[in-house]
């Protein structure tokens, strides 16, 4: 009983401190973390948990590791703020994957980043096609920023069909072919009539309204 009612008490004076050393650390969303932020987060957490469990260990020996990281997160924070530099490396600068409507692979590969990943951003902020980005911005916190092309006046209105992928890093989508109800013979020779005799030199090729995207590997 005695040792329950110790679990009970540690459990909420720890609770209670990391409630305001997160508190006194700032105020940030989950996913605008930086990794300083999150290892320091992650490490307050198995401090907390360790010491519940083993009562018999004084705990002072876990809040003044748990303080001296507070201190040393606040203390790097504030470095970060009067260096750009310093900021950087912490932080990570953010990268642009579009850049004026053209895809930058390199920089998809630097940041391991993938068309699967692009599609599914995209398509959480509601864009339905790559060709209606202007800009496309990976920041730091892993977030993509778009920045739309300003539509034309005398467009007319999309019929709400969403991008479908045909080839991705060279390589035919044979599945979202059938989809459209496509066959490879039919994209090799739309892709031929707009210049493009190499499949493998395309990065990403898209069909949408009865439209194409195309982007080349590296261009």
């Amino acid at each position: 009983m005695e040792e329950h009612l110790i679990i009970v008490f540690r459990t909420i004076l720890l609770y209670v401190l990391i409630l305001i050393i997160f508190r006194v650390m700032g105020k940030r969303e989950i996913g605008e973390l930086s990794i300083l932020d999150l290892v320091v987060f992650i490490m307050i957490a198995e401090m907390a948990v360790v010491a519940i469990e083993d009562t018999k260990d004084p705990l002072l020996h876990t809040i003044l590791p748990m303080l001296l990281l507070m201190v040393i997160q606040i203390t790097l924070a504030l470095a970060s703020l009067k260096s750009k530099r310093f900021r950087d490396f912490v932080d990570g600068q953010p990268t642009i994957i579009i850049n004026r409507g053209k895809i930058d692979e390199k920089a998809m590969r630097k940041q391991r980043y993938n068309f699967d990943d692009l599609m599914s951003q995209l398509r959480e902020k509601d864009i339905r096609s790559i060709a209606d980005v202007e800009f496309a911005i990976l920041e730091s916190s892993g977030k993509l920023s778009v920045i739309e092309k300003e539509k034309n006046q005398n467009m007319t209105e999309k019929s709400g069909d969403i991008t479908i992928p045909l080839i991705i890093d060279g390589a035919v989508n044979e599945e979202n072919l059938r989809r459209i109800e496509k066959s490879n013979f039919w994209l090799r020779q739309e892709l031929k009539k707009r210049g493009y005799k190499e499949i493998k030199k395309i990065s990403f090729c898209s069909y949408e309204n009865g439209q194409f995207f195309i982007d080349l590997i590296d261009e």
